[in-house]
């Protein structure tokens, strides 16, 4: 049987790349619950505190216009590899910040280095597996990206209050260093022999690959991914703060109710082919949307934790189930440069993100963030429209 037709158990491999966007997808996510406590270290507001959100974001979403060539050209293993490796040196530096700049600035050298991970490992999945199975496959990926979101969340905010925020970075490098280690050991071999798989100059490959924006479908693509990101994860960054001010929730115990965010993403990764055969790629998009819609607007407005734990699950959920969708059409709009087409995908997705967290991070500060969930509810339910129309699949 070959590649083209594996199912994600059988891609040889792929459980060490799911380790490194675990370790990826939890350095993303563990300051979250910890920007109160951040806030109050280095004395500057909740809102200023996110820039430690933000900085990460702009990195990652920037070098994607370096890795996706790269990949392209060297082979994605190879990137995947040297950026697990730069991500357990950076998070070792992230714990020993003396102050609030070096600490944003060590920040962004790590969303910088987990740039290389992800987005390449959802190309090189492109390479491995056909269309008709991808979706699929792509969620089965997503499980371990969002149990380590969940763990992430969690860990941030219970070792912020238990053992000193720092002890979570330190905890962050040895799981990158055994990443690192372990795909060494199983595939240094195939990435030290493999050849270089594009043709023409590096620049060449990245001039190519900018070239995808003139095709109308990438467009589309990466522009309803900048505003899903702006309006789902740019919002997704303050629930923790606003469960610990509103509710007056120890930092812990946020950290422990938003990874039900990541419980809702766990639901529809590990039931992917019942949600596909039964609403289709254009239903998850409109049914995902609405999930998202219905969650922020019960952590705007509701008046008790359960209810705010409702709306974090249906979120993620809903998230979850129209960011799937979207990554597969990333992985198919250019399938002869899969590296750079993906890479810019997960570009958009950051800049809308890091734009969705500076905007909102204005009304923190000022006692609006109730009314920047609604509006982008509201935003949400119209991009979930407009996706459906678009989507190539049944309705």
């Amino acid at each position: 049987m070959s590649l083209r037709t594996m199912s994600f158990a059988r891609v040889p491999g792929l459980w060490l790349i799911s380790l490194a966007a675990f370790s990826s997808m939890a350095s993303m996510r563990v300051c979250d619950p910890m920007l109160v406590v951040l806030a109050q270290e280095f004395q500057v507001s909740v809102g200023e505190a996110s820039r430690v959100i933000s900085a990460f974001a702009v990195a990652y979403g920037c070098l994607q216009l370096f890795y996706g060539p790269l990949g392209d050209r060297i082979g994605k293993l190879r990137v995947i590899h040297a950026a697990v490796l730069a991500c357990a040196v950076f998070s070792a530096i992230t714990a020993i910040a003396s102050d609030f700049h070096l600490l944003v600035l060590a920040r962004a050298a790590m969303g910088a280095s987990a740039a290389g991970i992800i987005p390449l490992s959802m190309a090189w999945l492109g390479d491995q597996v056909s269309y008709e199975h991808r979706q699929e496959t792509l969620a089965r990926l997503m499980s371990a990206t969002v149990t380590g979101m969940m763990a992430g969340q969690w860990f941030g905010g219970w070792a912020a209050e238990s053992l000193g925020w720092r002890s979570a970075f330190i905890v962050l490098s040895c799981m990158f260093a055994l990443a690192c280690v372990l795909l060494f050991v199983r595939m240094g071999p195939q990435r030290r022999a493999s050849p270089l798989q594009a043709q023409g100059s590096y620049w060449q490959q990245a001039l190519s690959g900018l070239a995808l924006l003139r095709v109308a479908r990438v467009r589309w693509v990466l522009t309803v991914t900048a505003l899903e990101g702006a309006m789902a994860f740019g919002t997704l960054a303050f629930v923790p703060s606003q469960l610990v001010q509103h509710f007056e929730l120890s930092a812990a115990l946020a950290g422990g109710l938003m990874a039900l965010y990541g419980v809702g993403g766990l639901l529809y990764s590990q039931m992917a082919r019942r949600w596909l055969g039964w609403f289709g790629e254009r239903g998850l998009a409109r049914l995902g949307s609405a999930l998202v819609a219905v969650g922020l607007l019960l952590l705007a407005w509701g008046f008790h934790p359960v209810l705010a734990a409702v709306g974090c699950m249906a979120a993620g959920l809903g998230f979850y189930m129209l960011h799937n969708t979207l990554q597969t059409q990333a992985t198919q709009m250019a399938p002869h440069a899969r590296g750079s087409a993906v890479t810019l995908f997960a570009c958009l997705l950051f800049f809308g993100q890091s734009g969705g967290v500076l905007l909102v991070a204005q009304t923190v500060d000022h006692g609006g963030l109730e009314w920047a969930y609604t509006a982008c509810a509201l935003g949400m339910l119209v991009l979930g429209t407009l996706i459906a129309r678009q989507v190539k699949g049944k309705t």
